[in-house]
């Protein structure tokens, strides 16, 4: 029987000032991957350092999360940008987490775009090619996390990038495999045993829609948002009933070895 295998990630570190965002200790132990905020949409210096050393602690593996500059709408909120303007932004950003990552002795995994950049680029081939090359630009061994079956994930194979698809295991879903808008009612989903059931049938490449439809998508990581509320409590269930269904929860690192040409 083959064995079943996903990672874990979790967006984090995206507090800054006096400002607190998500339970980063009481996730952190529950993840394999973590993609860090890199001071635009949040985060700052300190975050960001504190939240690489938590993840080398917990031997979860980094990665960078960069988005719109706009903490005031925590890069929620759309942005017009070229593609050559997207390269310099993510470039800036992922470099700023990669300094704090080789200077407390980690590796940086992957690359994650966040929030409103992260659903736009899924549409924008162009938006996608300039967060591409900034990746490219850094490091081309990083894995670049995005949507099924999107322009991000296109231009990530044309670039020789390995890609790792993600579902989202607290976000409800449309029948076109998009999550459901967060400002429409039910977009989110706080049972801790309901976003397990949702990440084991991604795990067997299935989730059911808002309308109760079940729909094909296929994921390698699976995000449970660090804003959630409980999002520690829906960790811990969610790796309890993974090893209880005999699923192995490791970093992508490890699970996209088939990519490395």
């Amino acid at each position: 029987m083959t064995v079943k295998e996903i990672d874990l990630n979790s967006d984090v570190g995206e507090s800054f000032g006096a400002w607190t965002m998500g339970a980063d200790e009481a996730l952190m132990p529950y993840l394999t991957s973590a993609s860090i905020a890199c001071g635009w949409h949040g985060g700052d210096p300190q975050v960001m350092r504190r939240t690489v050393k938590l993840a080398r602690t917990h031997n979860v593996r980094v990665g960078a999360h960069p988005g719109y500059p706009d903490l005031l709408g925590f890069g929620r909120r759309p942005m017009q940008l070229s593609s050559r303007e997207a390269r310099d932004y993510l470039l800036y950003q992922i470099g700023a987490l990669y300094a704090f990552a080789r200077a407390e002795g980690v590796r940086l995994q992957h690359v994650k775009p966040h929030g409103a950049l992260y659903h736009d680029a899924a549409r924008d081939r162009s938006l996608s090619q300039g967060i591409v090359k900034a990746i490219v630009d850094v490091d081309p061994a990083l894995i670049l996390i995005g949507p099924p079956e999107s322009e991000l994930m296109n231009a990530g194979q044309e670039a020789g990038l390995r890609v790792a698809q993600e579902g989202f295991g607290d976000r409800t879903y449309n029948e076109d495999g998009s999550p459901v808008s967060r400002l429409a009612p039910g977009a989110l989903i706080t049972d801790p045993d309901a976003v397990a059931d949702q990440v084991l049938l991604m795990v067997e490449g299935k989730v059911r829609t808002i309308t109760g439809r079940i729909i094909p998508i296929r994921v390698d990581t699976v995000c449970l948002h660090g804003d959630t509320a409980g999002s520690p409590a829906i960790a811990r269930r969610v790796r309890e009933r993974l090893a209880l269904a005999g699923v192995k929860t490791i970093p992508l690192e490890e699970l996209l070895v088939d990519q490395i040409s």
